[in-house]
């Protein structure tokens, strides 16, 4: 298990696919005793882990979970809703939404539990009225069960996190730097989940607070060089991959024009529409230094 733990950890986020089918092969063995099982569930997590980095790989990712919970026994299916959500925190996607809106129902109580917390991170800060919806239903669904109902509760209140001004997401600087600080937060709580009923619905609920090391706000704020802020005309699009293509590609596609500041959504890129200012930054995520471009600057 602290095998499968430490190679999740240590190739998180790079999309390596000899570590995916190295935790792959945990999987394979047969295990009688539910308790000898622990470092299956672990490996499941590591492989949405070392998964996230990319898009494609989280896709085939998800293919892999489908089938666990198709094969896989008990300890699996239950580490499945949490490695989903590790896939695509703060990101709803809705086949992400709809495998996890099935285990919320599960006949496994820890199973459905793990789904509910799941449902949380996904949305986190995002304030997506699917889910919102979800949990509203499932919140008269469990209405008489008390640790089902209070995982609903913390799940509405990550969905509105920071008054949907913050996000869960460890990726930043248009996604190619990763924030280990904010793993560890984000790993710390979804480990707890293992045990649900030892940890967080005993004394240890404060381990749900470990997510505060992976909160970041999605906002893009600028300020002059006095760190006065300041309001500028920016372009809002979702992301585009230019790596390798020739001449100057537009970056971003589908945009609109907005006066900072403005919020981020999943994927979506900043850059400025006016030329009486340039950015110190290359990335214009968080807070962004602006200064007055001069004539020639202008020009150019």
């Amino acid at each position: 298990g602290i095998n499968a733990e430490y190679m999740g950890c240590a190739y998180a986020g790079t999309g390596n696919v000899a570590q995916v089918k190295e935790l792959m092969k945990t999987l394979v063995e047969k295990i009688e005793k539910e308790e000898d099982a622990a470092h299956q569930a672990v490996a499941v997590m590591g492989i949405g882990l070392v998964a996230m980095g990319e898009s494609l790989g989280a896709d085939m990712c998800k293919r892999t979970f489908e089938h666990i919970l198709q094969y896989g026994d008990t300890p699996m299916r239950r580490a499945i809703p949490l490695a989903l959500a590790l896939v695509s925190v703060s990101n709803p996607q809705l086949s992400v939404l709809d495998a996890i809106g099935k285990l919320t129902h599960d006949a496994d109580a820890q199973t459905s539990q793990n789904a509910l917390l799941a449902l949380g991170i996904v949305g986190a800060g995002t304030s997506n009225a699917r889910i919102a919806n979800m949990l509203r239903q499932l919140a008269s669904y469990y209405a008489k069960e008390a640790n089902h109902l209070f995982l609903v509760r913390v799940a509405q209140g990550m969905l509105v996190m920071g008054k949907g001004l913050l996000t869960l997401n460890p990726f930043h600087s248009d996604g190619k730097l990763m924030n280990t600080t904010s793993i560890a937060g984000l790993l710390i709580v979804l480990h707890s989940c293992f045990d649900l009923k030892e940890l967080i619905f005993s004394k240890y609920h404060f381990l749900l607070f470990y997510l505060t090391a992976a909160m970041a706000p999605r906002m893009v704020m600028t300020v002059d060089e006095e760190l006065q802020p300041l309001q500028v005309s920016v372009r809002v699009g979702q992301a585009v991959d230019t790596v390798a293509v020739p001449g100057r590609p537009k970056t971003i596609t589908g945009f609109q024009t907005h006066n900072s500041p403005i919020l981020l959504q999943f994927g979506d890129r900043v850059e400025l529409a006016t030329d009486k200012h340039k950015a110190h930054t290359a990335v214009l995520e968080d807070v962004v230094i602006l200064s007055k471009t001069t004539e020639g600057e202008a020009e150019v």
